[in-house]
Parts: structure tokens; sequence; C-alpha cells
């Protein structure tokens, strides 16, 4: 009753007060078991649900050591430790429910999403198909088809396709190319984009009439002798050197590396579309030659990235997106819509540097943009 009333009163402190009832429950005399699951097992939820991680995985913890032959709550374990990020503990509590139950599926594709996690791809990919194809409560979900596709076209293996259409199918993905996870419904769906498609053509003219002074600023800082251009840190390279220094994340200012390139700044204030946009960057990009960008996609459909050319070797770079590949050049903008697939070749003589700016999907309104969270 008090969980129904947090419910229609939206009230955090009656779900606090229903979530104790739920742990009063393991101490009352006599309680047959299948109530101690239930309240246990919805305590845990609730918790989730009001972001209280580290509670939930005790009340989960408290569940196990109850009911160790109770598989589910096992499984249920592991999503608490994932939940934390403690991908160890995770990693144990379903080795644990493999040896115990060697066909359960749910284990299996966490299990799976794990050993991707770890870069062991080749490894991952029996425990997600497997676990897929188990049909199992719970594994139908769009995250194991975009990590068993993305494992699969590491190893070379053309079947990616085949899961990714399935995926498609299951209403997981926009399409089979477009396969973010975070999106707005209806918003209008291509790879590559003009400036007049956008609407954003005051900024992409301000960026190409700027992009020499763009470049400077970014050529000062590559040049120090600590460089501020860090690492790619998301497992995206099959191979090379490719870093980023970025001025905006997630519509926040990174104030400190304005100060190293305050023109640039001072030219993107004048475009909320681009600073104020909570799921993008503004950034400089270099790769060096000899840099691989594995096939992937973007979390997001509610962005559209521009790509302005600020040192474009003569040949040897280009990006693929869906099934058209293109060219960058300097001084000039491409703008694509990176939740859909693509990919990078950096085969030329010399680095390529450019300028990365997202911008809200134009078709988002005014309250999408103030109230979409954050990615």
């Amino acid at each position: 009753s008090e969980d129904d009333l947090a419910e229609k009163m939206r009230s955090n402190e009656m779900l606090q007060k229903a979530i104790n009832t739920y742990d009063e429950v393991v101490s009352l005399p006599n309680v047959p078991s299948d109530l101690i699951k239930l309240s246990l097992k919805r305590e845990a939820d609730r918790q989730q649900f009001l972001g209280r991680m580290r509670g939930s995985l005790v009340t989960l913890q408290k569940l196990v050591q109850l009911f160790p032959s109770d598989i589910s709550f096992k499984n249920d374990l592991g999503v608490g430790y994932l939940l934390i990020g403690d991908n160890s503990n995770a990693k144990k509590v379903y080795e644990e429910v493999l040896s115990l139950a060697p066909n359960d599926g749910f284990a299996k594709v966490h299990y799976g999403f794990i050993l991707k996690a770890e870069n062991k791809i080749a490894e991952s990919i029996p425990y997600l198909k497997e676990g897929l194809e188990s049909g199992d409560p719970g594994t139908n979900d769009g995250r194991f088809y975009f990590h068993l596709g993305d494992a699969l076209q590491r190893m070379g293996d053309k079947e990616a396709y085949k899961w990714y259409e399935l995926g498609y199918q299951r209403g997981h993905f926009a399409s089979v190319w477009q396969r973010s996870l975070y999106n707005v419904k209806g918003l209008k769906a291509q790879p590559w984009w003009t400036a007049r498609e956008t609407g954003y053509t005051e900024l992409v003219k301000s960026l190409e009439k700027n992009w020499k002074l763009i470049r400077d600023e970014g050529l000062a800082v590559m040049d120090k002798k600590r460089s501020l251009f860090l690492p790619e840190d998301e497992n995206l390279r099959e191979k090379g050197d490719w870093s980023q220094f970025t001025l905006w994340q997630q519509g926040r200012k990174n104030e400190n590396a304005c100060k190293s390139v305050p023109k640039t700044c001072t030219l993107l204030e004048r475009f909320p579309e681009a600073t104020g946009c909570r799921r993008g960057q503004i950034k400089y990009s270099i790769m060096h030659p000899g840099t691989h960008v594995w096939p992937h996609t973007g979390p997001t459909n509610c962005r559209l990235r521009m790509h302005l050319g600020l040192v474009i070797p003569k040949e040897g770079c280009r990006i693929r997106c869906a099934q058209e590949n293109r060219t960058w050049e300097e001084g000039k903008v491409l703008i694509f819509d990176d939740s859909f697939e693509h990919e990078v070749w950096q085969d030329a003589e010399n680095y390529r540097l450019i300028f990365i700016v997202d911008v809200w999907h134009p078709e988002l309104t005014a309250q999408q943009r103030r109230t979409l969270p954050a990615i």
C-alpha cells in the first residue's frame, strides 16, 4: 500500500517508508519464504529506482544468502554489481551461476557482455549468441544485440548484420544501420546532412569562415610540451593513434581547456545548439597515420555531428557513414548522424586534424532540449 501510495503521490519519502517495511518482513516470526522473496526483491527494485545502488546490492546479497539455491537471485545480484560498475564481482557471480546452470541464458548474455567490456572479443561471442538464442527472460535487450554484432564485426564476421537485423526486427534499433539505444522516436533519420537541412547555416558559415583561426589555436595547443590531447578511450580503435582535446562535454564548458583556445571558444558561445547540446561534445580530434577506427555507432539519435577540416592530407583519409564514403577538406564542414554505423581510415603520410561540433537534432523541441538527460 505504501508503495502504491508513493507512486500516486510521487513521493520519495513515502517510497522510503515502503522500502523500510519490505525490509522488516525478514525479521517477523514465521514468515513464509515466498513472502520474504517477494518483499526483498521488490525492496531491491525500489532502491534501484531511487538510485540507491549500494543499498540495493546489500538487499540482493541478503536474498542470495537466504536462498542460495535460487539462481534468479544470483542473476539479479550480478546486475546489482554491474549497476555500480563492479564488473569483477559481477563476473564471479555469473561464473558461479554458469557452473550450476550451464544453459542459463540470462547469465550467458551478461557474462558475454562483461567479457566484451574486458576486450575479450572472441571469447564473448559464444556467450552472447547462445544467451540470445535461449530466449530466456531478460535476454531480449538491445545492448546484447549491439555488443554481439560489434564483436562479430571486429572478428571480420559478416554474421554481425544478421544479429543487427534481428535487433531491428525486435524493435531495439531504428534500422540495421542506425543502432543508437538512447533515442527520441520519429526524428528524421539519414546518414549524411547538408547545412541547409540542419537549419544551422549560421554556425556552419561561422566555422568555415574562421577555420584558420580554429586551426591555429588547435596547432598551438598541440605544439605545447605537455600535450592537452588525450587518447581516445572508448576502445574504438583497431590500431593507431587518435587523440582528442575537449572544450564542451554534455553541454558543460571546460573553462580550463578554453583558456588555451580562447578565440575558438568565444566564437562558439553564440551557438547554443552546439554549446548547449547535452548529448554531445565540442572537441579537436587528431588522428595519426596507420589508424583504423572500427565500425561503430554513437549512443543517441538526438544529435548531429559536424566535422570541420583543419589539417587534411591530400589522400589516405576517409570516413564511411552507413554505405557512403566521404573525405574531409580543409575549411569545409561535413555533417553526419553518428547514430548510424561509421568507420574511419587514416592511411596518409601525415596527421589529420579536425574540429568536431555536435549539435541538437534540428527536429527536437525547445522542451526536449531542456529536459533530455545528458549523455
